[in-house]
């Protein structure tokens, strides 16, 4: 499965926007690799896949990523099943662990989720159709469930984090495994004006502690995880400025052995952002 060097990344594909079809076209032809899709609160994510994969013609539709406390691995084994007949090598199932506020709000009891994510596995390894490890990936940050997705998936999608991560990460992976890394992307020039949008779209990651946990593993104190976060924080996990300076950010954690960048546009222009799209396309590919 090619998913090239850089994807995109955006709750925008769980859209009614009337222009989606049109815009998903756009974008693989721009050159985009990927498309993923956001799934941490459940709902048809396959449905919405089943939708970008019909409106295009050879990119790669992931989930990025499908909560496990949300769906039976019964019914996803089906899923992926389907999808895998209609779009061959065109599927990857990201699976995440998902938060406590997110899985107490759909009724679960949040506790030792590396081995709920172990047990996960084990249900789709065991489905009435099986979900390969290569048709799989988890969103990892931690030593424990980066090895999982070693040795259990094609790899990790890590969400929220600097290029050290993007570093530490290969190298618990070794050398074979998929990385990709999520990396949200402001494209103004402004410091203010950037770092106050990027702001804006961090605040519900400060109150969550699987990501504030990885990020002091980084060196980030309190100081920088206190919302609304520290400049020298949103600095590290938001690349922002023209498309040189993205261009440069990206290639960062591609230097420090991502195969696969997600990049995720902020924007607060009401739609699909397809202007931010084309200029990213222009930097980037």
């Amino acid at each position: 499965m090619r998913l090239g060097p850089i994807g995109i990344w955006s709750g925008a594909f769980r859209s009614d926007a009337p222009d989606l079809d049109e815009a998903v076209r756009e974008l693989e032809d721009l050159g985009f690799g990927a498309l993923w899709v956001p799934g941490g609160m459940g709902g048809d994510v396959f449905g919405i896949s089943s939708r970008l994969l019909t409106s295009t013609g050879h990119v790669v539709v992931a989930t990025g990523v499908l909560n496990v406390w949300a769906h039976q691995a019964v019914d996803v084994g089906e899923a992926v099943r389907d999808l895998g007949a209609t779009f061959p090598d065109r599927f990857l199932l990201g699976l995440g662990v998902s938060h406590q506020p997110l899985v107490e709000h759909l009724g679960g009891t949040y506790q030792h989720p590396l081995q709920v994510m172990i047990d996960y596995l084990d249900a789709l390894d065991h489905a009435p159709s099986p979900v390969a490890p290569a048709q799989r990936a988890l969103a990892a940050l931690g030593p424990r469930m980066l090895e999982l997705a070693r040795d259990r998936s094609a790899g990790a999608h890590p969400y929220l984090v600097p290029a050290e991560h993007t570093r530490y990460a290969r190298e618990v992976l070794g050398p074979g495994p998929l990385l990709a890394p999520e990396v949200k992307v402001a494209l103004e020039e402004d410091a203010a004006a950037a770092r106050a949008l990027a702001r804006k779209h961090l605040a519900i990651y400060l109150t969550l502690p699987n990501y504030t946990n990885n990020l002091r593993r980084f060196g980030f104190g309190d100081d920088d995880l206190t919302p609304p976060g520290s400049d020298r924080l949103v600095d590290a996990v938001v690349a922002w400025g023209n498309g040189v300076a993205v261009r440069k950010r990206v290639k960062e954690h591609l230097d420090a052995g991502a195969d696969h960048v997600c990049v995720q546009l902020l924007s607060d222009e009401p739609g699909l952002p397809r202007a931010g799209w084309r200029e990213l396309a222009s930097a980037l590919l």
